[in-house]
């Protein structure tokens, strides 16, 4: 079941999920981007007061996924796709990416670092396509709030027409 967060209880639960299948990025994204925790918890409340929300996976009470949307102006940004390691390849991502796909009636974007090959590969299956380079740091200069070095290390993905 797909249901909108409650930051205020569940604050503590999707900041685990994060930093839990976050892991995956440990010694695949370039080192000088890798830290531990992967977001602190300054930096989810942060995300949450710029308007990041937060949608959860559940199962039996228990919240096996998050992913974040964000509405900016004349695009929405999927934010922060993030599946519990022991849940994943089940489906989940997806079924939440479909679910933040639905609430948008404008063109969607997302960011996501370009040496993750499954993230990569998982946005397309589900009709994504990555943008140029020229084009993708214009997108992550003015949509989203990164150092320049995450600029110089990303990619930015978006919804083919009619995807939205």
């Amino acid at each position: 079941m797909i249901i909108k967060s409650d930051p205020k209880k569940e604050f503590a639960t999707i900041h685990e999920i994060i930093n839990d299948a976050s892991i995956a990025y440990k010694g695949v994204i370039p080192s000088d981007r890798w830290k531990e925790p992967y977001m602190t918890e300054e930096e989810l409340q942060e995300q949450i007061i710029e308007g990041v929300e937060f949608w959860n996976f559940e199962e039996n009470n228990k919240i096996l996924g998050v992913m974040g949307i964000q509405f900016k102006n004349e695009v929405t940004l999927i934010r922060h796709a993030y599946v519990r390691t022991s849940e994943r390849q089940k489906g989940i991502g997806g079924k939440l990416l479909r679910h933040l796909i639905q609430m948008s009636k404008i063109p969607i974007l997302i960011g996501t670092w370009a040496s993750a090959s499954w993230a990569i590969s998982f946005y397309t299956k589900n009709g994504f396509k990555v943008l140029p380079e020229t084009e993708k740091n214009k997108l992550l200069k003015f949509y989203w709030n990164i150092p320049e070095r995450q600029v110089e290390t990303s990619i930015v993905l978006a919804s083919v027409v009619g995807n939205c």
